[in-house]
């Protein structure tokens, strides 16, 4: 009767365990936050830097597109005619000291897209060398010499902002030397100065242009500047600052 009694209360308390163990996983496996408790402040931190992230997003890319349209509106022009003046250091003759030479200068520029063009050039140069006095010079120590030079070459932007750019560029073409025309008749020879004539001429060059509008920039372009006047090489530096215009559309 005792056994009866035993065998009775083990089947109770096994049949109470059964019944609370499903109950147990069911619960934990229903309620996931309760075994990561840090899972919804992860989520609701996610959902709080997402439009964040997005406006940020947003401002940068107008920022660049605004910059892309206002190079557009400066390079994308197929023409540009610039003007102005500059200096250089001219040697006027093979056994004279160098010269301040004075410049005008005038060029046209067709590009073929925003970087790549084509440059004309012309210009003019004006300096009164200085001449040992001497018995048979006539009294004459500081002569009038001119040059004038018609160059073409190719010009290159490598570097574009929406308010400036940098470019260079290489010139070559022919430079008509006039030395004699302050000599009073007397040549070239005796002073020591270069021979009239056509030679050679060639510039190369790495400018900025600073934008005051799309349409219109201002030039500072150091430069160096090579002659071949009396069959020997006159290397020559100097700077020109000019006014450019574009126009025309590509």
């Amino acid at each position: 009767m005792f056994s009866f009694r035993r065998l009775a209360v083990l089947v109770a308390l096994a049949s109470s365990a059964v019944s609370i163990l499903p109950a147990q996983s069911s619960s934990s496996s229903g309620n996931p936050a309760a075994a990561d408790p840090q899972a919804p402040a992860a989520a609701q931190a996610q959902t709080e830097n997402q439009p964040q992230i997005s406006v940020q997003a947003r401002i940068r890319a107008r920022r660049e597109q605004r910059r892309a349209a206002a190079i557009h509106d400066a390079y994308l022009h197929l023409y540009e005619i610039y003007f102005g003046a500059g200096y250089l250091r001219f040697t006027p003759g093979s056994s004279l000291q160098r010269v301040n030479e004075y410049d005008w200068n005038v060029g046209f520029t067709r590009y073929f897209n925003e970087r790549l063009g084509a440059t004309l050039d012309g210009r003019g140069y004006y300096g009164t060398p200085f001449i040992e006095p001497f018995a048979d010079n006539g009294g004459i120590t500081k002569p009038a010499v001119s040059q004038y030079a018609g160059l073409l070459g190719p010009t290159y932007r490598f570097y574009l902002q929406p308010k400036y750019s940098i470019s260079g560029r290489v010139l070559a073409g022919f430079s008509q030397g006039n030395f004699s025309g302050d000599t009073n008749g007397h040549g070239t020879a005796i002073f020591g100065l270069w021979p009239n004539g056509p030679t050679f001429a060639g510039t190369a060059s790495i400018f900025v242009d600073y934008n005051v509008a799309p349409t219109l920039a201002l030039r500072v372009a150091p430069e160096y500047y090579a002659t071949r006047f009396g069959s020997s090489f006159q290397n020559s530096l100097g700077y020109n600052i000019s006014l450019i215009y574009r126009f025309g559309k590509q």
